[in-house]
C-alpha cells in the first residue's frame, strides 16, 4: 500500500545490521543501508530501472528499522501527497457515520490517505481547513451541513488556493461542487405512496427542526400534495412543540400518543427519521392500536432499525454507496488539475423501500 506517496514494502527476512537508534531522515536511512540517498529515494518512490537486489536490500532495511519517509520532505519537493482532507459536521447521526466510513474506504481503495476533522456545523471550520492545507492535501471534502455564509468564504479561499473541494449533503451553497441525495424527491415518493393508500391527513414527526434538509423534505411533501390538488396546511399537522424532546425514539413515541389522545388524529405518521418512526409504532401500540391497520408509519434513511421493529418500517434509502461513488469519482477527476469555473452539482435519486408499516387508510 501507499503511504503519503512512498512505497511501503512487506515484511521479509533480514540479514542487515539493526540500526543503533531510530532513523529520522532519508539521508540517515541511506547511510544505514550503505547506498546513495538518490538511489534510496528512487526505491522509495518505486521508480523504474533499479536492480532487483538493490530493491530487496532497501526492503530488508525498512523491515528492520521501521523507517517511514518524511511526508513534509515530499511536500517541499513538490511531490503529490495523495491525501484528502474531510471536514465532517459531527458523528451523532448513524447515516453520516456510514457515509464517512464508506468515503474513507473507497478513497483508500484508490490509494488515497484520508485526514478527518470533526467540526461543529454551526461554527467555522476555518482552522481545520488551514490544518489540511498545511498538510498539502490535494482535495477537501465537507460532509454534512454547515453555516452557508462561512462555507462560501472558505470555498472561495480554497478556489484561490487552487485546491478542489466538494460538499456532500448540503445542497444550495453558492459556488460549491455538491453531491447530495434529492431529499425532496424522496418525500414526494413517500407522500404519493401514502396518498395511493387513501391517506389524506398526516402527522409530521420531528419536522420542526430548522435544518435545510428538513425544509427540503417539507417541500417534497408539499409538492406531492399539491400535485393531487390538496393543501399542505389542511392535510398536515405538527405538534412537536407540545412534547418534550429527549431521545428520538421516545420523542416519536410521545408524539404518536399525543396525536391519538387529542382526537381527530391523522391516519399516517411521516417521521423525519427511522428512530422517530420506530418510537411512533410503539406509541400507537401503547394506545391499544395497530400499525398499519389503524395508522401507517414511515421513516427516512433506511437504517437497520427498520427491520428490527414489527411491523418493519417503510423508509427512504439514502443510497450511501452511490453517493460516495459519485463523490470519489469527482475527487479523483479533480485532484492535481486546474479548477473548473462552473460548480458541479450531482443529485442522487432516493429509493423508496416499502415494508409492512404502511397500508390502506382505516375508516374510523
Amino acid at each position: 500500500m501507499r503511504i503519503l506517496g512512498a512505497t511501503y514494502f512487506p515484511m521479509s527476512a533480514s540479514d542487515t545490521k539493526p540500526a543503533s537508534r531510530p532513523i529520522r531522515s532519508t539521508t540517515e536511512f541511506a547511510r544505514h543501508v550503505g547506498l546513495a540517498r538518490t538511489t534510496v529515494s528512487r526505491v522509495l518512490n518505486a521508480q523504474p530501472g533499479l536492480k532487483k537486489k538493490t530493491i530487496e536490500r532497501v526492503k530488508r532495511a525498512i523491515e528492520e528499522t521501521g523507517f517511514v519517509p518524511n511526508a513534509y520532505a515530499l511536500h517541499l519537493k513538490g511531490k503529490r501527497t495523495r491525501t484528502v482532507g474531510v471536514c465532517v459536521q459531527n458523528l451523532s447521526f448513524p447515516t453520516l457515520v456510514n457515509k464517512l466510513a464508506t468515503l474513507q474506504a473507497r478513497l483508500r481503495e484508490k490509494g488515497i490517505t484520508t485526514f478527518i476533522e470533526v467540526v461543529d456545523g454551526a461554527n467555522s471550520s476555518e482552522s481545520a481547513v488551514r490544518n489540511f492545507l498545511s498538510l498539502r492535501v490535494e482535495a477537501l471534502v465537507f460532509l454534512g451541513y454547515f453555516d452557508e455564509a462561512k462555507m462560501e468564504r472558505q470555498l472561495q479561499a480554497l478556489g484561490n488556493n487552487g485546491t478542489p473541494s466538494l460538499v456532500i449533503d448540503h445542497h444550495g451553497i453558492r459556488g460549491a461542487n455538491t453531491v447530495t441525495l434529492d431529499r425532496a424527491r424522496g418525500m414526494v415518493a413517500i407522500t404519493e405512496h401514502l396518498l395511493d393508500f387513501g391517506h389524506r391527513r398526516f402527522g409530521l414527526l420531528g419536522y420542526s427542526e430548522n435544518f435545510r434538509s428538513t425544509h427540503e423534505r417539507i417541500r417534497g411533501i408539499r409538492e406531492a400534495l399539491e400535485g393531487r390538488g390538496l393543501e399542505y396546511g389542511k392535510c398536515t399537522a405538527n405538534i412537536d412543540a407540545q412534547v418534550v424532546r429527549t431521545s428520538d425514539f421516545e420523542f416519536g413515541r410521545a408524539l404518536a400518543r399525543a396525536f391519538i389522545e387529542r382526537g381527530d388524529a391523522p391516519t399516517a405518521f411521516i417521521a423525519l427519521n427511522d428512530v422517530l418512526a420506530a418510537g411512533a409504532i410503539h406509541g400507537v401500540k401503547d394506545m391499544g392500536l395497530r400499525v398499519p391497520e389503524d395508522f401507517s408509519v414511515t421513516g427516512f434513511n433506511n437504517q437497520d432499525i427498520c427491520a428490527m421493529v414489527v411491523p418493519n418500517i417503510t423508509s427512504v434509502d439514502q443510497r450511501v454507496e452511490k453517493t460516495v461513488k459519485v463523490a470519489v469519482d469527482f475527487v479523483m477527476d479533480h485532484m492535481g488539475k486546474p479548477l473548473r469555473a462552473k460548480p458541479v452539482v450531482k443529485m442522487i435519486d432516493p429509493l423508496l423501500i416499502v415494508r409492512s408499516s404502511t397500508g390502506p387508510v382505516h375508516v374510523r
